[in-house]
């Protein structure tokens, strides 16, 4: 039996959808999962030091709280490890294809469904398909001159080589960003000699990330109302900033991150590593680790910019060559290309890539106009805040559209043209009034075209109040013929 619903990717969203999917009586779908298990993000990005920058008790799904986390900030390891006890609890297994990257999907006018291409080559038929893969999916290669040619050990630090040990070795790392940040730290005292090579300087805040208690862990499984009360209170610390709107909190933090920064001892490291743009402008980061890292003998912090790359060495724009048994590239991810990483093609055989020639854009950051009952998950516009809120909120949505092809009678939906494009002219609108996000920084938020395209210039709160209202007029339908309704009925009863 062909499934009538195709999930690309297993991480975060992806079981969020298969698990909202079982709860509403959906049983005919299928996860498509290209890494050997589940996790995503969480799976890949097994760096040493990995961890979250959202405090853990919100950073998992209301539907099932854990309320043993180690410590409020959790490593790599333990969110894989939630990820994998959610999948498991909720029956997730016989709906899971791990190995199974997606190369293609097109959808079929003449038949009215989707053809997903496997990277095994198999073809898989669909009514619908709900994109899970994300911003952090792939990862970036930074176009540097012979790259190629060096003939040491080179990796991504998303694609962390585990089989090669750092012991002793002279280490280039490229890229001073959040993956850095994590893992410089941890690898700095193993090494001979580390260079870190930095483009900008970026907020680094201190985090409050003391362990719990053996009290506090007592309290949050035998109080019902502990755990759930934490959350509130990161809900409500999180929400207040994220908008990046009230300058109390903007210069607080930047207070902080002076203050954090302070722990540096050489005053000319610590100017190299005071940011020039203002809190909020790219991603903020948190450590309490990376600063104190600098006052070791073997870390170098080189602000020149890389002229090329030769065989043994990082050669800089003055001439300097600093000779390197290995490379890490802490170069991030191509963040705005969302589900274009896959080759996605429409009504009339329209690309994604070329619908969003100038830039990703979305209603709702979950439909793009032209793809029938093709659904995003941590799409355009739709960072901030706790990652794993706004999925539910997103799964949310998409689960509304099927019911409307279950109960209305509906071959498939495609979201209007003008109401995708009067949604995103107003939220460009609206994240032109965020100050910071208009200092002209060189992070990930911007598309080609300059229009940012990550990010929710809004608190959560917001974003689940927007997508919760009815809004059937901005989708087109397309009736199903009875057999096509009957059979949706009959697959979806419990």
């Amino acid at each position: 039996m062909t499934p009538r619903i195709v999930v690309i990717g297993a991480g975060p969203g992806g079981l969020c959808t298969g698990i909202r999917l079982r709860e509403a009586g959906y049983q005919d779908f299928v996860i498509l999962e290209k890494a050997p298990g589940v996790g995503g993000t969480w799976f890949h990005n097994s760096y040493p030091g990995a961890e979250c920058d959202v405090e853990s008790h919100l950073y998992s799904f209301s539907f099932e709280p854990k309320t043993d986390w180690k410590r409020p900030y959790a490593s790599q390891p333990e969110i894989r490890g939630y990820l994998e006890h959610c999948a498991a609890k909720y029956g997730l297994a016989p709906h899971l294809r791990l190995r199974s990257g997606v190369q293609s999907a097109g959808w079929d006018d003449a038949r009215g469904l989707w053809r997903i291409r496997t990277e095994s080559g198999e073809e898989l038929l669909a009514d619908v398909v709900v994109s899970a893969v994300g911003m952090f999916n792939e990862p970036h290669w930074p176009d540097i001159p012979g790259l190629e040619r060096f003939q040491g050990t080179l990796f991504h630090s998303a694609r962390w080589n585990h089989e090669h040990d750092l012991l002793g070795e002279s280490v280039g790392v490229i890229g001073s960003a959040a993956s850095a940040v994590q893992f410089v730290p941890e690898i700095t005292p193993r090494v001979a000699r580390l260079a870190l090579f930095q483009r900008s300087a970026n907020w680094v805040l201190p985090k409050e990330d003391e362990p719990f208690s053996e009290e506090q862990l007592r309290s949050f499984r035998s109080d019902p109302a502990a755990a759930p009360e934490r959350r509130r209170k990161v809900w409500s610390a999180v929400e207040a900033v994220i908008t990046y709107s009230k300058r109390e909190l903007l210069r607080a933090a930047e207070e902080a991150g002076l203050r954090n920064l302070s722990t540096v001892q050489d005053p000319e490291l610590r100017r190299r590593l005071t940011p020039t743009e203002p809190y909020g402008c790219k991603r903020p980061l948190l450590s309490n680790r990376y600063y104190p890292t600098f006052n070791r003998s073997n870390l170098e912090l080189v602000t020149e910019g890389i002229a090329e790359i030769t065989p043994d060495a990082i050669v800089t724009v003055d001439g300097a060559a600093r000779r390197c048994d290995s490379i890490v590239l802490a170069t991030g991810f191509e963040t705005t290309k969302f589900a274009s990483a896959i080759e996605v093609s429409g009504r009339g055989g329209r690309s994604l890539a070329s619908a969003w020639s100038d830039g990703a854009r979305a209603y709702l950051g979950v439909a793009t106009s032209g793809f029938p009952n093709f659904f995003m998950l941590y799409g355009p516009n739709t960072n901030n805040g706790s990652i794993l809120f706004m999925l539910e909120c997103q799964v949310a949505t998409v689960l509304r559209q099927l019911a409307r092809l279950r109960d209305e009678g509906l071959a498939w939906v495609d979201v209007r043209r003008d109401a995708m494009d009067r949604y995103n002219e107003e939220l460009q609108a609206e994240i032109a009034r965020v100050d910071v996000w208009q200092a002209g920084c060189h992070g990930y938020y911007r598309g080609p075209s300059g229009r940012i395209v990550t990010q929710w210039p809004h608190s959560m709160s917001e974003y689940r109040d927007r997508s919760e209202r009815p809004d059937p007029g901005a989708w087109e339908v397309c009736r199903a013929s009875a057999r096509i309704a009957s059979t949706w009925r009959a697959r979806t009863a419990r």
